[in-house]
């Protein structure tokens, strides 16, 4: 896997780490348990079929695991699995060379798969179905097609915006799920587990602070663990040490998160800035995406993929057909 396929924001180290904190099987997984239960059952029924799995598709916010669970899938399977993205995939050629180089029971991963174009899309619906691919040699009368048959592999779709993705594509995929925001209990959890994998020892209560402020994404989790380490690290009047190691107190976690602009609720400065736009120069709306994007200077997808699902999750605003309005 690539760092494209990481958080942009994240520099080089931050990036290999969160390479690194990726559970190596489906059992080492931590939330999600109704979705994890169906998953094992229908890799089990895959697996003693000797079948390929059926073609899945993740949808939910940023940063929830979704390209994790298409990694466990493979491993869970026995397969190799190949990563794309949607933006990635232009012309129906790049199809034709990454399915004829699938083996049986392969996966094919394809993120942010509701940007594929018209005609990539339509190129998949035989090759989802059927496991054939049809290619037109030539042009004018001369042109012909030629239908290649197609290994049985798995296409593992992930994406942000589901109502983005058409019907017909939607519908070829066996199994569609949802996957939603953590609770503190998990998050915490996986903090613990990241703080072991990076040798950072933290106390229970810093923990469970910091997963009070994640967002309910592992991924802001993680990065918030490595950050508030950071503070423990260079401030050692203020937490404990041991044997050279920072140990990351309650009182450390909450004077690094303060310093972070992260508050108790997770809010973030520019989630603050988000709400003040609205409250102030709309009255607390009801105000329209383009123009908070605009006064925020960030597009409109970050604004609705990544600011919105967490302020709306707090109930702090709703979307309503004339606009964004402050509750």
């Amino acid at each position: 896997m690539t760092d494209k396929y990481l958080d942009p924001k994240l520099n080089k180290i931050d990036k290999e780490v969160e390479l690194t904190l990726r559970p190596k099987k489906l059992s080492e997984f931590i939330g999600q348990k109704k979705l994890k239960e169906q998953l094992q059952i229908f890799i089990r029924a895959a697996r003693e079929r000797g079948e390929a799995l059926d073609h899945t598709l993740f949808y939910g916010p940023p940063g929830l695991g979704k390209t994790t669970l298409a990694m466990l899938l493979a491993k869970e399977m026995g397969s190799n699995i190949k990563i794309t993205s949607g933006p990635a995939l232009t012309r129906a050629g790049d199809l034709a060379s990454i399915f004829t180089g699938l083996k049986k029971g392969d996966l094919l991963f394809i993120d942010e798969i509701h940007r594929l174009n018209k005609i990539v899309e339509e190129t998949m619906y035989n090759a989802m179905e059927d496991f054939a691919l049809d290619i037109v040699l030539g042009k004018g009368p001369s042109a012909r097609t030629v239908r290649l048959n197609l290994q049985k592999f798995t296409i593992v779709g992930a994406t942000t915006r589901i109502g983005l993705i058409s019907g017909p594509m939607r519908d070829r995929f066996g199994l569609v799920e949802q996957i939603d925001f953590y609770d503190e209990i998990n998050l915490a959890e996986i903090i613990k587990r990241t703080a072991k994998v990076l040798g950072i020892k933290i106390d229970e209560a810093a923990a469970e602070e910091i997963a009070r402020r994640a967002r309910g994404t592992p991924r802001i989790a993680n990065r918030l663990l490595r950050r508030v380490r950071d503070y423990a690290q260079i401030n050692p009047p203020t937490v404990g040490q041991s044997g050279g190691q920072a140990v990351v107190t309650l009182e450390s976690a909450k004077i690094a998160l303060e310093k972070l602009g992260v508050d108790e609720m997770g809010l973030s400065d520019a989630d603050r800035k988000y709400l003040e736009v609205v409250k102030k120069q709309y009255d607390g709306g009801p105000v329209g995406v383009e123009n908070i994007a605009a006064a925020l200077t960030e597009d409109i997808e970050t604004i609705t993929d990544v600011y919105e699902p967490f302020l709306m999750k707090k109930g702090l605003i709703k979307r309503t057909s004339r606009g964004r309005v402050l509750t």
